[in-house]
């Protein structure tokens, strides 16, 4: 599974990469924690964390982008994923670039997703140039919805959607945040 060239992203914390073979069993116990999984339907098995991390080098090997490896150097060499994604679904604001995120809960709360999401949408936006990229998750994820607001995304309360794949799920209703990339230079050019 070893990902072949492409782009690498760092931060002054981070390392966002391609996926290797050693990424896969701290991946499935990612994906089996109820924390990390509480606002998803279930956790993964085994396999259906193989199968995600196959279709992540997939796409990547089909689009040159993709939900990036993140290691944390000299720390962790592998505490989830950050990247870009097209979701497959139909909905008024699709199709889209998504951005997202999954971590390691004993990584949380000390800013990495937000500091690799700033990554990600640099390369978005200046790499790929994108006019826009999404962002949503059930509205009871306050800590998604955090990093949304703190990277500079906005939510128009009145485009909450409940997500079509997951039906009579008490989770189906997500918020859906926003950020264009006039807001996303405008908002470099003050800083």
């Amino acid at each position: 599974m070893t990902g072949g060239p492409g782009p690498e992203l760092r931060t002054a914390r981070l390392l966002l990469r391609r996926w290797r073979d050693t990424d896969r069993d701290p991946f499935a116990r990612l994906n089996a924690d109820p924390a990390v999984m509480e606002h998803f339907p279930a956790t993964l098995s085994t396999d259906e964390s193989e199968r995600f991390a196959s279709r992540i080098e997939e796409v990547f090997d089909l689009q040159g982008f993709g939900l990036w490896a993140v290691e944390v150097p000299g720390v962790a060499s592998f505490i989830g994923f950050i990247g870009l994604s097209q979701p497959q679904f139909d909905a008024a604001f699709t199709p889209c670039v998504e951005i997202g995120w999954r971590l390691a809960a004993e990584h949380w709360g000390r800013g990495y997703a937000s500091e690799g999401a700033q990554a990600v949408l640099e390369f978005g936006f200046h790499h790929l140039e994108l006019d826009e990229i999404v962002s949503f998750t059930t509205v009871a994820n306050d800590k998604s919805q955090r990093v949304m607001q703190k990277i500079g995304m906005h939510r128009d309360p009145a485009e909450d959607f409940d997500h079509p794949a997951t039906p009579g799920w008490h989770g189906q209703r997500h918020v859906l945040y926003r950020l264009t990339d006039w807001d996303w230079w405008q908002r470099r050019a003050r800083s």
